[in-house]
């Protein structure tokens, strides 16, 4: 007689993006879960994806707790407990891609991660994405082309900085954008290249403004791991879970370059118009930011001018 198989641990992950429609947030997720269950150490992760297990607010606090298990977090989400994250979501602060990459490495974002680990979570994937505005009224290029608009910004920093410019705004997650432009309660949006094309904004937007040369909108987004089930797995485990998170980064790190080159095509066919900023409309946003949103990150959250100190000193 054969031994009885050992009993599977069944992981829990959730995230707000749209499940099997491409968005690499979601790819991520699958990803693991693919791996994981590969290197048969009695684990098998269950994905849900599409805000189906838990809303988007609410995973935060969800998996820092051990009541779920991973998750795709956009970390400024959780800027309302931890006013420090909001340094993951600083007008111009990354730029481009290269930077980004360096970011992980640095000791800014050693601090960040510490924060999240005291917290009760682990990252197991860094995903920084860029983003884009788009608007039902016009271009938003110049920081005077969104005076009177009602804009979605994703996280304080970037509302502190656009209600400088003179826009109003009203806060949700980006899985709610499009009914917010649809029924009229937006007129504009500030969200991830990823999330423009997976959630259909083209289908309301009259312009969009890609990232460019000149991205003044780039979001952290990690996958994250309960550190209180991380540390109740085996030795075995916890190697399947890191190898799997590397991987997914891996794949991460590949495509989300193209991922805005898929944004541009996506507007242009659906009839959008498609602009991106010059450097004097870039530095425009960024002598804002620093009168708003840098001025009062420094002033506000403890030890938040060191913060940015150490991601500005990231060449």
């Amino acid at each position: 007689m054969g031994g009885v198989a050992a009993a599977q641990t069944v992981l829990k992950a959730s995230h707000q993006f749209p499940g099997g429609k491409g968005d690499i947030r979601d790819e991520m997720v699958q990803i693991i879960a693919r791996e994981v269950a590969a290197a048969n150490v009695g684990l098998e992760v269950q994905v849900y994806p599409g805000a189906s297990l838990y809303k988007p607010n609410d995973q935060w606090n969800a998996v820092t707790r051990g009541l779920l298990e991973m998750t795709s977090f956009p970390l400024d989400y959780a800027s309302g407990r931890h006013p420090e994250f909001s340094a993951t979501l600083m007008p111009g602060l990354v730029g481009n891609f290269d930077r980004a990459a360096r970011l992980n490495d640095s000791e800014f974002m050693t601090d960040i991660k510490k924060i999240i680990e005291d917290a009760g979570a682990l990252v197991i994937s860094d995903a920084w994405l860029s983003g884009a505005f788009a608007s039902k009224k016009g271009c938003i290029t110049t920081p005077d082309t969104v005076k009177g608009q009602v804009i979605r910004a994703a996280g304080p920093a970037f509302e502190q900085m656009l209600v400088a410019a003179g826009a109003s705004i009203s806060s949700m997650p980006s899985s709610e954008i499009y009914t917010g432009m649809q029924t009229g309660v937006l007129d504009a949006a500030n969200t991830s290249s990823a999330s423009f094309v997976s959630y259909r904004l083209y289908e309301h937007a009259k312009c969009l403004t890609a990232p460019g040369e000149n991205a003044l909108w780039f979001m952290y987004e990690p996958v994250l791991i309960s550190k209180k089930i991380f540390d109740g797995l085996n030795a075995d485990q916890q190697k399947a879970i890191l190898a799997a998170g590397e991987k997914a980064e891996a794949f991460f790190n590949e495509e989300v370059r193209k991922g805005d080159q898929v944004m541009v095509d996506t507007y242009k066919k659906a009839g959008v118009e498609v602009v991106e900023m010059s450097k004097a409309d870039y530095d425009a946003w960024l002598e804002l930011a620093k009168q708003s949103s840098y001025k009062n990150f420094a002033e506000k959250v403890p030890g938040g001018d060191k913060l940015i100190e150490k991601a500005l000193a990231v060449q």
